[in-house]
Formats: structure tokens, C-alpha cells, sequence
């Protein structure tokens, strides 16, 4: 099996390194933005897990503009890691859910930055009507960009359980329609989501392997104060996993994930102040060595499941 840098899967790192030539870095960024799920178009209450920064408690300052959040991020990535090279990762919120003027503006203002090496953007796949589609088109015939949706599960009863607020038709359709205009697409999905099974998470990364999508985020679940999904976990509806059951589950996804897919993330580290479970999960250095030194446990793997189709 091929090795991507000592790595037995694609790396995020590794695609970066064969598409830019060299190390590339994220700068999340707050387009200012809402969501349907929370401006009262589909609810009010956002998904079930999400905070009330929208997944994006990362991002930069929505009161700034997009230059000046990018110079902001990337001024401390020089000065710590010596980075040269960034990728605007429009992250908060749902970042196809405005006007086209404001998305082209926004969008136009990073990609245009010289040290932009690509755009990637977090929307729903019920977000990206023809205007938003032919602008993402557009754009990346200057720059690579990504569109990242965020799926889940193929599993209509947890995505009713979670608000997620679309069928899995739509999120099929909305690969399509990515695809045909040639944007890479990124699928975000979170293991652990009470009533799953492990059976029921391997079923989203078959369905997955039979997609034309081009990386994966594997999102370990985890519980934010201030969610309804807090108020489940503190009434016992659920458990949360121990690093040891989420990394044989991780390794489980791994082998049965398509070598074609890049992996973009394996874990999740929500901010420390308003994490309530798991709080193993803070330690994400930890996490991701002993996830490494079991996949050399295991043989990377010994009798690999994906079969090429």
C-alpha cells in the first residue's frame, strides 16, 4: 500500500504538498453570515450540536474585513511557523447564504491576496443555488477552490435528530451539480452521533467511496456547552466516546475509506472554555500520535476492506 509521508491514508498535508510544492496553512475566516437553520427559514435553533459561533468559534472577527482577518492570521503563522503560503477557509456559519454582490466581494478580496493559495468554503448543500455555483466556477479558474458541506451522516433519522434540515437527495444533487463545474468537494461527517452505530458510520463511508468528492473530515462528536445537544448529554441520553473506542473507530473508517480521498481532519478540538465532553479530545497532539502508533499496530493495514470500484 502506498505511503503518504509515513501516513497509511492521503493526508491533507500530503495533497498540499503535491498540488503547492510546499507547506500550506488555513486562516479561518468569518464572512459574517447566518445560517437557514438559525434565521428562522428552516429553525431558529441551529443544528443541535453546533455553538453560537456556528462552528466557526476559530474564524476571525466578522467586524474586520476579509484582508485584514487574513493579514491577522497569517502575520502569526509567519512569525511561528515561518509560513509563506495560506488557504482562506471561509469557516463560520453558512458561507454560500447571502447575496451573490456580497459573495463575490468577500471571495474576491481573498483570493485576490498574493499569498492565497486557495479558497475553501463551509456551506450546506442546500445553499448553492445557480448564481453561487457559476461564481464559484468562476473564481477558480484564478485559484483552487473547495467547497466543504457539512453532511454528517447518510442517516435520515440522526439527520432529523441533529436538525440538519436536508435530504440526503439534496447533498447527492449538490456534489453533481460541484462537480460538473470541476470544485473540489470536501465532506465534513461526525463519528459518534447518538442512536449511531459502528455499522451505521462505515454505511456513510461506503456511501462516501461511491461519491465523486475529493477529501473527507472525520469530526470526532463533541458536546459544547450552551447546545441543545449539552442538554441531551447532561440528561444521559448518551455517552460520549473514550480516545481508545474513537481511535479503533477512526482506524476502522480509515480502512474502509477510498485511498483517493484526501483526509483533511481526524479528530475536532472544540475551544477549551466551552467544551463539556469529551475533554480527552483538548489534547489533540495526544490524540492524533497514539491514532498513528496504531495504525502501525494494526499493520496499515492488515486486510485493508476497501475494495476499488
Amino acid at each position: 500500500m502506498r505511503n503518504w509521508n509515513g501516513k497509511p491514508y492521503y493526508s491533507f498535508d500530503s495533497m498540499l504538498k503535491e498540488r503547492f510544492s510546499q507547506k500550506v496553512y488555513k486562516v479561518a475566516l468569518n464572512g459574517g453570515m447566518t445560517c437557514p437553520n438559525r434565521d428562522g427559514t428552516l429553525g431558529s435553533r441551529g443544528c443541535i450540536f453546533c455553538s453560537a459561533g456556528g462552528s466557526g468559534d476559530f474564524a476571525g472577527n466578522k467586524e474586520d474585513p476579509i484582508s485584514v482577518q487574513i493579514e491577522t492570521q497569517a502575520q502569526r503563522l509567519r512569525e511561528k511557523r515561518n509560513a509563506s503560503s495560506f488557504i482562506a477557509y471561509f469557516q463560520a456559519y453558512t458561507n454560500t447564504y447571502a447575496p451573490v454582490s456580497y459573495l463575490r466581494e468577500i471571495y474576491t478580496e481573498a483570493i485576490d491576496h498574493p499569498d492565497i493559495a486557495a479558497l475553501s468554503i463551509g456551506t450546506r448543500p442546500d445553499c448553492l443555488g445557480k448564481e453561487v455555483l457559476d461564481l464559484l466556477e468562476e473564481l477558480n479558474h484564478k485559484k483552487p477552490v473547495w467547497v466543504e458541506l457539512g453532511l454528517q451522516t447518510i442517516h435520515e433519522k440522526t439527520a432529523a435528530y441533529i436538525r440538519r434540515g436536508y435530504p440526503l437527495s439534496c447533498f447527492a444533487a449538490a456534489v453533481k451539480e460541484l462537480r460538473k463545474r470541476k470544485l473540489d468537494v470536501i465532506v465534513h461527517t461526525i463519528l459518534g452521533l447518538p442512536g449511531e452505530s459502528r455499522e451505521d458510520i462505515l454505511e456513510t463511508i461506503s456511501y462516501l467511496n461511491h461519491m465523486d468528492i475529493q477529501g473527507i473530515k472525520l469530526q470526532l462528536l463533541h458536546v459544547l456547552k450552551g447546545t441543545d445537544l449539552a442538554e441531551d448529554y447532561l440528561a444521559g441520553k448518551f455517552r460520549v466516546y473514550t480516545m481508545e473506542e474513537y481511535i479503533d473507530l477512526v482506524i476502522d473508517c480509515l480502512e474502509h475509506l477510498s485511498p483517493k480521498i484526501v483526509v483533511h481532519r481526524l479528530t475536532g478540538d472544540g475551544p477549551k472554555e466551552l467544551l463539556l465532553a469529551p475533554l480527552w479530545s483538548s489534547a489533540k497532539k495526544t490524540v492524533l500520535n497514539t491514532l498513528h502508533h496504531q495504525c502501525k499496530v494494526r499493520g496499515a493495514w492488515q486486510g485493508k476492506q476497501y475494495e476499488e470500484v
